[in-house]
């Protein structure tokens, strides 16, 4: 148990100094978000760094290989892969900085980099045989997919990165969200005897510190950099853990961020009306009223809630 109480120790105090050194530079540096103009209720946020990500996701590398070193071929991939996806958020990041507006990488440029960094992930699945999915509420039952494990872990990849992208939306959203999920993951590993499980609380520290500076009102936001990152480090450990089918479930936040964005567009372009006020869900939730605390704190703990459900079941 030491340990688990170590990853999270290390990785905070890893995170928190990269964001005392990294806050100022963004600041000196003018490294702010663009903010959309019809987003109202955040006209003041407009200018506040962006890119915090580049601390708490270089805190969890480093801290992952001082606890894993390189003898983990998964822990190995799922660092290599949250790194890969943190540099297309960069890009992003960056060229919204260099522009100074809120268009980045193209969306066809931000797949395209999505679908190679999956596609290793799923070839690495199948050449290690990582063919079993654990089934939700089963008590341990696993299903056989053979090759299907190569579009299905694409596909998952692609879906959850972008979720957990669109749900950074509010101060502290994607990062209480997610640090609720590592955690829950984190305990629902231990339990199966995964012996990369303390990864899950690498992330949690990193995640706390960081919210130490991105809870409203905000000082610093992760930016795509962060959000990318978060999601492909989430997808990593769910899918090389065989608990691929546990995404929707623990990550209902993130899927629902998704699926109201899908059904606004759609409904919109068939009917030119809207269903909700506005997508993502949260930004619908705040333009009736609720505070972004209330939000963030729904979200978190729902997810807290689904995943104490999921964890009597395992």
């Amino acid at each position: 148990m030491n340990t688990y109480f170590y990853a999270i120790l290390a990785s905070f105090g890893a995170s928190f100094v990269l964001l005392l050194i990294i806050l100022p530079l963004l600041r000196r540096l003018k490294a702010g978000q663009y903010i959309l103009g019809y987003v109202k209720e955040h006209k003041s946020k407009g200018g506040t760094p962006t890119m915090g990500g580049l601390a708490f996701i270089a805190a969890i590398i480093i801290v992952g290989l001082c606890f894993f070193g390189i003898g983990d071929g998964k822990v190995n991939l799922t660092l290599a892969v949250t790194g890969g996806f943190a540099i297309v958020g960069f890009l992003d990041d960056f060229l919204k900085i260099y522009r100074k507006e809120n268009e980045g990488l193209k969306p066809y440029q931000k797949i395209l980099f999505q679908f190679a960094i999956a596609l290793i992930a799923a070839v690495y699945c199948y050449l290690n045989d990582c063919f079993y999915l654990n089934v939700p509420f089963a008590g341990g039952t696993s299903v056989y997919i053979g090759w299907g494990i190569i579009p299905l872990v694409i596909f998952i990849f692609l879906a959850t990165v972008n979720c957990v992208n669109l749900t950074d939306g509010l101060d502290g959203l994607a990062g209480g969200t997610s640090c609720a999920y590592l955690f829950v993951l984190g305990i629902m590993l231990y339990l199966q005897n995964v012996n990369y499980s303390p990864l899950c609380f690498v992330g949690v520290g990193a995640l706390a510190a960081f919210l130490i500076f991105n809870v409203n009102k905000a000082c610093i936001f992760m930016g795509d950099t962060g959000s990318l990152s978060l999601g492909g480090f989430i997808t990593c450990l769910s899918v090389f853990s065989g608990n691929s089918l546990y995404i929707p479930i623990l990550g209902i936040m993130f899927v629902i961020s998704g699926i109201s964005v899908i059904a606004q567009v759609i409904y919109y372009k068939r009917t030119r009306r809207r269903i909700f006020l506005m997508a993502p869900l949260h930004h619908h939730f705040q333009m009736k009223g609720y505070t972004e605390c209330k939000i963030t704190y729904a979200y978190v703990a729902v997810t807290a809630l689904v995943g104490i459900i999921c964890l009597m079941f395992v």
